[in-house]
């Protein structure tokens, strides 16, 4: 018997789970995946800058201080899957105008403006993050989202 094939939403969402195994990142893994036209654009995964120690080495000052999930980012020291996507296109003139993000959890507001500013047209998302404020802006710039479980 054949095994089912999986449609492209899962297809990349599974993608973007594996990208999030090579998170460095102590309380969350996530990864990200652009696409257009059905390929793969970049990729990232949320963790420390290019060579910087790695929070599951030093630890996380965040979790030291007993911060929630989605509050006082400025005191972590790793960038956010979606950053490292957008970040690894523009190193390598890789255009992004009309992509669709692939992402393991919704983004948080800093990440939703640059999604918009890059002109990202959706976004498919496995997981929920806090942050209200993110889903509200996104819905205004009319970026569609939607959620999509894992199989």
């Amino acid at each position: 018997m054949q095994k089912k094939r999986p449609d492209w939403d899962s297809y990349f969402l599974e993608i973007a789970d594996l990208v999030a195994t090579r998170s460095t990142c102590r309380r969350r893994q996530v990864g990200a995946v652009l696409v257009r036209e059905k390929r793969i654009l970049t990729t990232g995964y949320n963790g420390a800058p290019a060579n910087l120690r790695h929070c599951l080495d030093i630890g996380c000052l965040r979790e030291e201080r007993g911060i929630p999930s989605g509050e006082r980012q400025e005191l972590c020291r790793g960038l956010h899957a979606e950053q490292n996507a957008i970040i690894q296109a523009a190193l390598y003139g890789v255009p992004i105008t009309g992509a669709t993000l692939y992402v393991t959890c919704q983004p948080c507001v800093t990440c939703a403006k640059m999604l918009i500013n890059c002109k990202i047209s959706r976004l498919v998302i496995a997981g929920d993050y806090p942050d209200e404020f993110a889903r509200s802006i996104l819905a205004e710039a009319g970026i569609t989202i939607d959620r999509k479980k894992r199989r």
